[in-house]
């Protein structure tokens, strides 16, 4: 990436629908300046308004978990499209055609991040830092890089059928004085890829630790769901290919009988829920016993148990059911010409509403089981405590307390950035979506 903190970079407000507001960029604004535009130009617009902003790259990131596409993919094309309709526009110290390694950076406002669900709003958390997440641009050592002005890119042309049509057939149109880069279908894409992408990685992490737990266990049925849910994979995969290149999801694939495996893993996880909801309504106030926990947590104090293994499958059956909603959602939507994106979100909204509850009520049972306060089994007894008594309780505490640990309790609802590599060969590699 650029470590010039002196560079000029580019920025597009890109809507996904006419609409004019007032001219709020100005020349070489800083980072900081930017941010509070976006806020403005949000709650200006009655359209979702997001930024677009283009760093040249010197260097690739050692990034994982992203979603490989061709040069030929609608959102390839719609991007090169953008800069060469705005290229001639741009202010003659930018050069926004450059043919070399691009890092594009979408920044999503709150207010609309938060229609699209969970699968996107959620940040990612960042390897080898404790609580931290992957916020701003970084050179390939975790140096931040940039600190250059942003200059705005607009342009007096449109073309044709930009704000309508299909996720490949859309176009750009480049707004004039007074109005915004209508580009519904770039939007619309650069969201679908990144969710899937995100929704992929808790699916990868959910496997790897699912296999962990059932090289302990040796229990059958579990292994037997976990098997159900690895076969699902495949289809998703094709058909997140398939339709991102703007073709048709046909019943070949098999995607009907993954969608089936996964709502019947949801079905049984929402089962579970309801009982380890009623197991802690049914516990005592104070203390509680390791005993009484251990029967609707069978395991929960282990290294690898049923209860953690039921969980592991719960995530994952939850992550492939989302990338299962953004295909429908794009599905759908492509088959909506006059407004893609806002077919894509009220796609989403019902089904992603009922997955967001059953996370949610997953999540409310960790924070409960981690706030629980133990003692020992059978009450009060002389002499009080037994080392192995100390031992087991301490134990179990720590795992209790273990289980809140990874929860997102307290994260506030906040814009987020969607990254966006482009080689010169025009390919690309959208990654999962990041707090901005």
């Amino acid at each position: 990436m650029t470590v010039d903190s002196k560079a000029l970079v580019p920025v597009w407000t890109l809507a996904t629908e006419a609409v004019s507001v007032s001219n709020v960029l100005d020349e070489g604004m800083t980072p900081a300046r930017l941010a509070e535009l976006r806020t403005v130009l949000a709650t200006l617009a009655d359209s979702p308004i997001v930024t677009l902003e283009a760093h040249p790259m010197s260097t690739k990131s050692n990034r994982d978990g992203g979603i490989f596409l061709h040069a030929a993919s609608p959102l390839a094309k719609q991007l090169s499209q953008l800069v060469t309709e705005t290229a001639k526009s741009a202010p003659s110290k930018l050069n926004v055609g450059a043919t070399g390694d691009v890092l594009y950076r979408m920044v999503v406002p709150a207010k609309v991040a938060a229609q699209v669900g969970k699968g996107l709003v959620n940040p990612m958390v960042a390897k080898g830092v404790a609580g931290g997440i992957r916020g701003a641009l970084v050179n390939s050592g975790g140096t931040a890089v940039a600190h250059a002005a942003f200059v705005p890119v607009t342009g007096s042309a449109a073309i044709a059928g930009a704000a309508t049509g299909s996720a490949a057939t859309a176009g750009v149109a480049v707004a004039s004085a007074g109005a915004l880069t209508v580009a519904a279908p770039l939007v619309l894409m650069a969201v679908a890829v990144s969710a899937s992408a995100y929704a992929d990685h808790q699916r990868q992490q959910a496997i790897e630790r699912i296999t962990d737990l059932l090289e302990q266990l040796h229990d059958d049925n579990l292994e037997s769901e976990r098997n159900e849910l690895d076969a699902c994979p495949e289809a998703i995969d094709k058909a997140t290919s398939i339709l991102l290149d703007q073709g048709r999801v046909g019943l070949s694939l098999g995607l009907d009988s993954a969608s089936h495996a996964i709502s019947t893993a949801i079905a049984a996880t929402r089962r579970r829920l309801k009982k380890w909801q009623a197991a802690l309504d049914a516990l005592p106030d104070g203390p509680v016993e390791v005993d009484a926990l251990t029967k609707p947590f069978p395991g929960f104090n282990e290294d690898g148990g049923t209860f953690r293994a039921h969980l592991e499958i719960a995530r994952l059956a939850i992550a492939l059911k989302r990338r299962v909603l953004v295909l429908q959602a794009v599905e759908h939507a492509q088959q909506d010409t006059n407004n893609p994106f806002q077919s894509f979100i009220g796609s989403l909204r019902e089904d992603e509403r009922r997955i967001d509850e059953l996370e949610s009520g997953i999540g409310s049972v960790l924070l409960r089981l981690s706030n629980l306060e133990l003692k020992r089994n059978g009450g009060f007894r002389i002499p009080a405590f037994t080392p192995g008594e100390v031992d087991h309780i301490l134990k179990s505490a720590y795992r209790l307390r273990a289980l809140g640990d990874d929860l997102n309790v307290g994260i506030h609802q906040a814009d987020v950035s969607i990254e966006i590599e482009r080689s010169s060969n025009g390919s690309l590699i959208v990654f999962p979506a990041v707090a901005a």
